[in-house]
């Protein structure tokens, strides 16, 4: 992976606060702060939210490619987040509490380990920092107290709204105009707002009388709304400016926009740098919704025979700005795909470690890193990224243990477990077979050597078989080999 000082080309990501692709410039030379909306833990999180997973997985690791270090933060809301945008419905914790008879702690601890299961067969690296909205309760109602100390806010019914007529271009981050967000956002009714639009910072028991998780604060005892979660969270952890700020295109009209409006009240100032989004995977019948009970989990994709590296590969061959549609026909080719590009890569570990001559060429060794820099630089474009890897696979120009390095260094980004199969069910086999292939190639070296009598060679080759603890049997009909006792 290269270093630091290596960094000599461009990384270009899509913002979409400016709909435009943008050359990135940290706010610190070298580094960059990342905060990614994490799962609400009331029900397992299903492929189509995995897939947005995969695309910050891929950023952060792009990144990371490119020399930066990246300090990831992430959410985990398990308070807060209510069936509607429009703060109506219960709370979704509370409704995995009574579907499955548990509480809503055990249901809390139950899906975060769910998810990080799910992430762990994704290949995708957990944050720097993990942050449950439950932790971080007193930060949210000191942020909620600043904006009101600012006149963002206002109390109804006992309850605490922010006010967005208080904050200029509130609609920039969707950019709708005010009508379109407010019929886009599915907003119900409620009585207490001076605008369909406002949100709540903090519900108290005059509408959640019977809410399992509350604390106390100024205005009451109860609990945060779920979009003060995330600002309050971030700012702890990673200051008053960050460089991205990642989620699903779902996030974009109410939960980021609602964040953005709140964080900048209270700083006054920019948040954001760059805010990048991931597209649906749909299905034939629409988007994936775990309301409607309509949703593929990870599990569900294993039980058809498929792994978690068969569905990543599914989601890197498409665009994480472009809607993917998702069948079990698509998948069942890319995993054929996949399977045949980690065969060809075995085929090209096998022969690297019998080449007799491993020099490396380190300017082409380069150009291809610098090639393959250039696809992932460009708002990761991971189907182009790929054609470089073929690219490699393909060339006569590259030696084997070449083409190893460059699969080696590209894996870095895609996680496919190209080069190692750590977690192959076959791996023992293959290395048992790799190592025959290898024996039977030098045992055929060996007996060209004799045949032209080089004794010099043929003894130096059994002296490297003999520190493989094989031993020798020259025989009428050949020679045998057999591991030494």
């Amino acid at each position: 992976m290269p270093s630091e000082e290596e960094i000599n080309m461009d990384f270009y990501i899509y913002d979409t606060m400016t709909r435009k692709k943008a050359k990135f410039v940290p706010l610190e030379k070298g580094k960059v702060k990342m905060y990614t909306c994490g799962p609400t833990v009331y029900n397992y999180a299903h492929i189509g939210n995995l897939r947005t997973y995969i695309f910050e997985d891929i950023l952060k690791k792009s990144l990371e490619y490119f020399g930066y270090k990246v300090k990831h933060a992430m959410n985990i809301t398990d308070v807060g987040h209510l069936e509607s945008d429009a703060d109506t419905g219960e709370d979704k914790m509370e409704l995995g509490a009574k579907r499955e008879n548990k509480s809503v702690w055990e249901i809390a601890k139950f899906y975060e380990n769910a998810f990080f299961r799910d992430c762990e067969k994704l290949h995708i690296k957990k944050p720097d920092i993990i942050c449950k909205a439950t932790d971080n309760i007193h930060d949210m109602i000191k942020m909620i107290k600043i904006l009101q100390n600012k006149g963002y806010t206002y109390i109804s019914n006992g309850n605490v709204y922010y006010s967005i007529d208080k904050f200029k271009d509130y609609n920039k981050l969707a950019n709708l105009s005010m009508n379109e967000l407010e019929a886009g956002s599915r907003v119900e009714i409620d009585k207490g707002k001076k605008n369909p639009m406002d949100f709540v910072l903090w519900f108290t028991n005059s509408k959640f009388k019977n809410q399992i998780m509350q604390w106390d604060s100024p205005w009451g005892r109860g609990f945060p709304g779920w979009h003060v979660e995330c600002s309050a969270m971030s700012m702890k952890y990673l200051g008053d400016r960050i460089d991205i700020h990642c989620g699903g295109v779902d996030h974009i009209p109410v939960h980021h926009t609602n964040e953005i409006a709140q964080s900048e009240g209270v700083i006054g100032h920019k948040w954001v740098n760059y805010w990048m989004h991931g597209e649906f995977l749909v299905l034939s019948n629409g988007k994936m919704s775990k309301s409607k009970g309509d949703f593929l989990t990870v599990s569900s994709i294993e039980d058809k025979g498929f792994s978690g590296l068969d569905y990543r590969y599914f989601c890197l061959q498409s665009r994480y700005r472009k809607q993917l549609l998702f069948n079990f026909d698509a998948l069942k080719d890319a995993a054929l795909s996949y399977k045949k590009l980690k065969d060809k890569v075995s085929n090209i570990i096998l022969k690297s470690k019998q080449d007799k001559y491993n020099e490396i060429d380190e300017n082409i060794i380069e150009y291809y890193k610098e090639k393959f820099s250039k696809q992932i630089g460009d708002d990761l474009n991971t189907p182009n990224a790929f054609t470089i890897l073929q690219e490699v696979i393909k060339t006569d120009k590259l030696s084997n243990m070449e083409k190893k390095i460059l699969i080696e260094s590209f894996d870095n980004v895609f996680s496919l477990e190209l080069v190692n199969h750590k977690n192959s069910k076959n791996s023992e086999v293959d290395e048992i077979i790799i190592n025959k292939l290898i024996i039977n190639k030098l045992i055929e070296d060996r007996n060209l050597a004799r045949k032209s009598k080089n004794w010099v060679e043929a003894d130096t080759i059994r002296d490297k078989l003999n520190s493989m603890n094989i031993e020798l049997i020259d025989l009428k009909d050949g020679t045998k080999w057999r591991i030494k006792n």
